[in-house]
């Protein structure tokens, strides 16, 4: 016996108790059978309406739970149907409530299945449409709006998955054609012209569209632009000793604004190589690229030697002029412009001297290596030229000093010559003060370096400035002069 119909027994007994019980008290107190009758019945309403109200709510219960058992198992039928599952089927036996509660829990999971589904769909969806922008395909075949069952969905993944696996090659060989492509436009010199030159170089690579199409003409223009270069190449080839040509004479160019020595040029082999080959070409290119950094290091330096350069050629040149006798036949007043630009040149050569040490020396120091011209140092360089300049002097001088020596023997052992005066072209007459300052030599003295006194003074041997032994002169012989006997 259930427990349930032993408490139903027990509540009987225990009403039927109350009764006798309750006729007992009325028997003590003396109550009319009239008012027993109407308590007895008030008893009996109690009980009944309160059993009925009981049985009305368990009715009810059982009404709503045959409502929702109802209700779940056609919403299970219909989310079986959309999720392409097998229907929902109770066991035998359940109890009302158990069915209910079965029905419940599997419509909450089949209701979560459902919006699983649709979220992955919605993510596929998604990537579909991301790799459909990128490749310019056309989206997977699938009903946005209908549950995806999972052989959908698992075909929809294996899709995206070759397709995305597609769109790594297409970029990977995207990648590959525009370096290839860049090579070439480099080597031509070329820009991109068209919009789509314009978008395969542009530097956001993923904005590209990898479509068949787009790759296809990619490797048309790379094929393009590989025979124009490989056209270019032979004509290069078919030239190259021209091209050699012309470069050698930009590194002679740079060689003479680097003022590099001759040790230093002959060090570049391939310079007198005769065999005119793309490698000699290549080598020439890389000295040209190293002359041409090597002069924009050094361009404010150089800068500063050339206008020394200039300025000491142009001091050389006035000076050979002062020496010129027939530039008192100048007319129009160069030769008092000659005079003041060469003593302005006197003046400003060594200031521009001790400028330049100074930047050399604050180069030197920065850099950590000596400042070479003409493979040595600029000062030993400038002091040279200062030693050349003054051991060529001290020559003229000797020369004609000898000269002069010379012509005393001859006028010793000859006589003297008496020479008519040839006619001047100037008018008037020169002073002695005059005709010794215009005679031969300007009397402007030669300066020196400001580096003399910076420099070793150790006098450099110079063989024009020893001493000169002349030639002894013979006694004269009478007798062998004409008119003497």
């Amino acid at each position: 016996m259930r427990v349930s119909e032993v408490h139903a027994a027990e509540s009987v007994a225990y009403l039927n108790r109350a009764l006798v019980r309750l006729q007992d008290i009325w028997d003590e107190i003396g109550i009319p059978e009239e008012q027993r009758l109407q308590r007895t019945n008030d008893v009996h309403k109690h009980i009944k309406g309160l059993l009925d109200l009981m049985i009305t709510e368990e009715e009810q219960l059982k009404k709503r739970l045959m409502k929702n058992i109802q209700a779940f198992l056609e919403e299970l039928k219909t989310l079986s149907r959309e999720l392409q599952l097998p229907s929902f089927e109770e066991e035998e036996g359940c109890s009302m409530l158990q069915i209910e509660k079965n029905s419940r829990i599997r419509l909450e999971l089949m209701k979560e299945h459902k919006k699983q589904r649709m979220e992955e769909l919605k993510g596929l969806l998604g990537k579909d449409r991301e790799l459909c922008d990128i490749m310019c395909t056309t989206p997977f075949g699938i009903d946005q709006a209908a549950i995806p069952s999972l052989k959908q969905l698992e075909a929809y993944r294996a899709y995206l998955d070759d397709l995305t696996k597609e769109k790594e090659c297409r970029h990977d060989e995207f990648v590959s054609l525009k370096k290839e492509i860049s090579i070439c436009m480099d080597d031509l010199e070329r820009h991109p012209e068209t919009s789509f030159e314009m978008d395969v170089m542009s530097e956001d690579e993923e904005a590209f569209c990898l479509s068949n199409d787009n790759i296809a003409a990619l490797k048309v223009l790379l094929s393009q632009l590989q025979a124009e270069v490989q056209r270019l190449e032979v004509l290069k080839m078919q030239s190259m000793k021209s091209f050699i040509v012309a470069i050698r004479g930009e590194i002679a160019l740079f060689w003479e604004k680097c003022f590099y020595s001759q040790e230093q040029q002959q060090a570049f082999f391939s310079y007198h190589d005769d065999d005119f080959t793309e490698d000699i070409l290549h080598l020439h290119e890389a000295e040209v690229s190293t002359l041409k950094q090597y002069y924009e290091d050094h361009q404010e330096l150089f800068g500063g030697v050339m206008k020394w350069q200039e300025n000491w050629t142009l001091y050389l040149e006035l000076d050979i002029k002062a020496n010129d006798p027939a530039r008192f036949n100048n007319r129009g007043g160069n030769l008092l412009k000659e005079e003041k630009q060469r003593a302005d040149l006197q003046k400003s050569l060594p200031k521009l001297e001790k400028s330049l040490k100074a930047q050399i020396d604050a180069w030197e120091q920065e850099h950590e290596k000596e400042f070479l011209v003409n493979g040595q140092k600029f000062l030993e360089y400038v002091q040279q030229q200062w030693d050349h300049h003054h051991a060529e002097k001290e020559r003229e001088k000797l020369e004609r000093q000898m000269k002069k020596i010379k012509q005393i023997q001859e006028d010793m052992l000859y006589g003297t010559t008496m020479k008519t005066p040839s006619k001047r072209p100037m008018g008037g007459t020169l002073t002695p003060g005059k005709v010794r300052k215009l005679n031969g030599t300007s009397t402007m003295s030669t300066p020196n370096s400001f580096l003399s006194g910076t420099m070793s003074n150790r006098p450099s041997p110079n063989p024009l400035c020893q001493p000169a032994s002349y030639p002894s002169c013979e006694p004269l012989d009478l007798q062998r002069l004409p008119g003497v006997h």
